[in-house]
């Protein structure tokens, strides 16, 4: 029994024992400090890359971009019973946990089978768009770019032929000239195949209904302040040139975005705010057009209006997206809108200035007409951009798309009217903070003329 005993306490046994729990202890406190450090170098990796790069890409995209206001206003909900609650779909909805959580868990967006492919494939993805703010509109499909292709006119009608925007409609705002072009074309016959139908009048629901300078009309619309133009000018649509085509493309300004930039362009103008509405048809007018330097022409139009309008800072360059009619479409009190797509570019180092401005004006969409905006992207460079999209000209620059290659005349005009509106609201706060800051000054240079009386804004 003694001897049973003794074996039981055995001192070399139980120091062998000790040596072996210690040795493994040691390995583990060196694999637990080695872990620390390194993720603390990570970490401090992290932070650097943050501070060094100005791309809203490690910053902005991924997960985070797909959480909507909404999301924040049910969780605020659950604590507060009575915070009302809108007419969109719940966040915490079956699909929307499931595609939350497997994205959370693997980095892969089931709407966006190309996610997991990129991830295997480097550089698949470098240039894709990516969400920075969501719209409830829908951001399950990004913006998808347009490309000249075989479904142009034919050669005498896409020479520059055709009814200007001053010649529609809803012309004359008297933008068109402001550019010191004529429109292309100008006196020519608009073919009859392809009439352009009469843009709605504006309901009830779809005035303007701010306030301020815009709706006591004492804006001095000869000062020219927000620029209207097109990068890539023959984005067409199909029911504006009578076809089917899946790359509709057109230099007639009545059908393509330039009709949309003569809505916005005649709308900010009956709101207060001189605008100049840039109508060049790069493809005629510049010797050796090459479609993959749009930018380039487009940018020495900027600069070009800026030099000859000092108080310009609003800079707009309109667009179309190319998907179809059920993706660009939304119905609002029973009414059809062309939705619209915010784009920032990569490329622009001071990208987090324009963002703000494009999210002021994409707010009051939300707000005021849930639906209409399909969010904020983010692009980089690829064919026909440069990932920049002159946005570094002024803080206030931001490339929207309206519509697609299906949207009507009439959805266009009533998308249009909306979007100068909160442009032009935008606009009018930003003026009164600045009156706000410097009462002295605004008081001082008023002039009694009726028209704006902030700081710096003497024509």
């Amino acid at each position: 029994m003694n001897r049973k005993w003794f074996q039981l306490w055995n001192i070399g046994r139980l120091r062998g024992r000790l040596m072996d729990i210690l040795s493994l202890g040691r390995t583990m406190l060196l694999l637990a400090g080695g872990s620390l450090v390194l993720f603390m170098l990570l970490g401090a990796g992290g932070l650097a890359g943050q501070k060094l790069n100005s791309s809203p890409i490690p910053s902005m995209k991924g997960l985070a971009a797909s959480l909507s206001s909404g999301f924040f206003m049910e969780l605020l909900g659950m604590e507060v019973p009575h915070l009302p609650k809108g007419e969109e779909p719940s966040a915490f909805s079956g699909d929307k946990v499931t595609s939350f959580v497997f994205r959370l868990l693997t980095s892969v967006d089931p709407g966006d089978p190309k996610s997991l492919v990129s991830r295997e494939m480097p550089g698949l993805a470098a240039d894709d768009p990516f969400l920075l703010r969501q719209g409830s509109g829908g951001s399950a499909g990004a913006p998808a770019d347009y490309h000249p292709g075989g479904d142009e006119l034919a050669t005498g009608e896409d020479s520059g032929a055709g009814e200007g925007p001053g010649s529609s409609p809803d012309s004359g705002n008297g933008t068109a000239a402001d550019n010191g072009h004529d429109n292309p074309g100008e006196g020519t016959v608009q073919p009859e195949a392809s009439p352009v139908p009469d843009p709605p009048d504006a309901g009830p629901d779809e005035g303007y209904s701010g306030s301020g300078d815009a709706e006591n009309g004492t804006g001095d619309t000869s000062v020219k302040r927000i620029l209207v133009y097109h990068s890539h000018p023959r984005e067409a649509y199909n029911p504006l040139l009578g076809a089917q085509s899946d790359n509709p493309s057109s230099a007639v300004p009545s059908k393509n975005v330039m009709l949309v930039g003569s809505y916005i362009s005649k709308r900010l103008e009956e709101r207060g705010i001189g605008t100049v509405h840039a109508q060049e048809d790069y493809a005629t007018e510049v010797p050796g057009y090459n479609w993959n330097f749009s930018y380039k022409y487009s940018r020495m139009t900027v600069k070009s209006a800026m030099a000859s309008n000092q108080q310009m800072s609003e800079l707009i360059d309109i667009h179309r997206d190319s998907q179809r009619h059920g993706k660009t479409t939304a119905v609002i009190n029973g009414k059809n809108y062309a939705q619209v797509y915010f784009i920032l570019g990569h490329a622009n180092k001071n990208w987090k200035q324009n963002e703000a401005f494009a999210n002021k004006i994409h707010q009051l969409l939300e707000k005021n007409y849930p639906g209409i905006s399909r969010g904020i992207w983010g692009k980089s460079s690829g064919n026909g951009n440069n990932g920049e999209y002159n946005q570094t000209l002024s803080p206030n620059s931001v490339l929207i798309e309206v519509g697609g290659i299906d949207n009507s005349a009439d959805e266009l005009k009533r998308t249009a009217d909306l979007l100068a509106d909160a442009i032009a609201d935008v606009y009018w706060s930003s003026r009164d903070a600045e009156k706000a800051a410097a009462p002295d000054q605004a008081g001082t240079q008023s002039g009694g003329s009726g028209g704006e009386t902030s700081t710096g804004e003497a024509s």
